[in-house]
């Protein structure tokens, strides 16, 4: 018998999802820029899917931009946006984010600084993984141009207070075009430089309202594959009037903001995922909190020195994250997967082959040798009770192992 506790790397494709996808790989092949009946057959399944996700994310349809993932997603909002600036001229932009964000907008935004495109300044976060929104009202100046901040952190699972972020930007927003107005700048034609809020929602999609509007949001990321349907594609939302230019050329797909041929099963299968992901949120997300904290409990009470580093209040109900005080959470892993055929996580499944501490839970002002014994449970809408008691048979017993192991413990 296999568990799997580790969703927020990756889900299993539903069996509903696969069903739509089904007929996209043979029998409705057609490439969707093709004008003949294949292409257009093709060419309609994209419009539905764009469809699909605009509903859940309320946007307007023409505002969906397919992409291959969350990753690429995020690169097309904040390098989009700061290269679209740069075309407008000005002072050169500037990025606020948070302390804890994933490597696909942390890199972005550092090598928009390295070339001197950008300048950034990172929020900090307490102790349960929260910026506050007082430090990003602190942190905006005269240059601010882009907000980007997590929905959901994919390690301990914090829920970012955006709708307060959001409303902090739009206040700004409208001071500036107040102030614009009064310059009598606007009447030549030009633009105020706005503030714009983009957020990656890979984690959040799942189990928050990510609808744009609501949130204060210009522009929001996704990946299919952590919503139960396909990897390899995902969705940038952008809301009317953001500036955006294209950092993959070489065609006219997606109105010139992303080239490439669409990935049509995979584009059925986001639209498939999405849809069902909203009309089962509220069931799934109290099935889920129900096994994780009945997780949460169990470690807490039978594994000793074992700190949970997830606010069950504050989180995705997905989401327990233990630090096994004097264990090496990747012994730990290993020792799960390979004697229990249990798969855990240690963090972020696009960190994995790093050594490094966690910068997420540094961040959070966990020690870096506390930061060694970091496990990540992970639940998704098929998990049980049964697998946690199965978990529970073997994990006590492996981290008291590697305890001793350890003579400093």
């Amino acid at each position: 018998m296999s568990i799997y506790f580790d969703h927020s790397a990756t889900t299993p494709v539903d069996n509903l999802v696969l069903e739509a996808m089904q007929p996209f790989w043979q029998r409705d092949f057609g490439n969707a820029s093709s004008l003949h009946g294949f292409g257009q057959t093709a060419a309609a399944a994209c419009d539905q899917a764009r469809a699909q996700v605009a509903d859940a994310l309320a946007v307007l349809r023409e505002n969906v931009i397919f992409t291959s993932g969350a990753t690429e997603a995020n690169n097309l909002a904040i390098v989009g946006l700061i290269k679209a600036l740069a075309l407008r001229g000005g002072e050169q932009p500037h990025i606020i984010t948070s302390a804890i964000e994933h490597d696909a907008v942390r890199e972005p935004c550092l090598a928009l600084e390295r070339e001197k495109s950008a300048t950034l300044t990172y929020l900090p976060v307490n102790r349960q993984g929260l910026v506050n929104p007082d430090d990003l009202a602190a942190a905006i100046n005269e240059r601010t141009a882009l907000v980007t901040v997590m929905y959901a952190n994919s390690e301990v699972g914090s829920i970012q207070p955006l709708a307060k972020i959001g409303r902090i930007i739009k206040k700004t927003n409208e001071q500036r075009q107040a102030d614009w107005e009064k310059q009598r700048v606007a009447a030549r034609g030009q633009k105020p430089p706005l503030i714009y809020f983009h957020s990656d929602a890979t984690q959040a999609v799942n189990f928050l309202d990510c609808r744009l509007r609501e949130l204060g949001l210009d522009m929001l990321s996704l990946s299919a594959h952590k919503i139960y349907g396909p990897k390899g594609v995902g969705a940038l939302a952008v809301g009317s009037g953001v500036p955006l230019t294209a950092i993959v050329r070489g065609g006219h797909h997606e109105k010139n903001l992303r080239s490439g041929t669409l990935n049509v099963p995979g584009i059925v299968g986001l639209g498939a995922a999405i849809e069902l992901a909203v009309a089962e949120r509220e069931t799934n997300n109290q099935k889920i909190k129900d096994v994780r904290d009945y997780l949460i409990e169990r470690v807490t009470k039978e594994v000793p020195q074992a700190v949970c580093n997830t606010d069950q209040a504050q989180a995705t109900p997905s989401h327990a994250h233990f630090s096994f005080l004097g264990a090496e959470g990747e012994s730990i892993l290993m020792a799960l997967d390979m004697e229990a055929g249990i798969a855990v996580s240690t963090g972020s499944a696009c960190a994995s082959n790093t050594l490094k501490a966690s910068t997420v839970l540094t961040a959070m002002g966990i020690k870096v040798e506390d930061t060694h014994g970091a496990i990540r449970f992970t639940l998704g809408k098929h998990s049980t009770r049964g697998e946690v008691d199965k978990l529970m048979e073997h994990l006590p017993d492996i981290v008291k192992r590697f305890r001793d192991m350890a003579p400093a413990y």
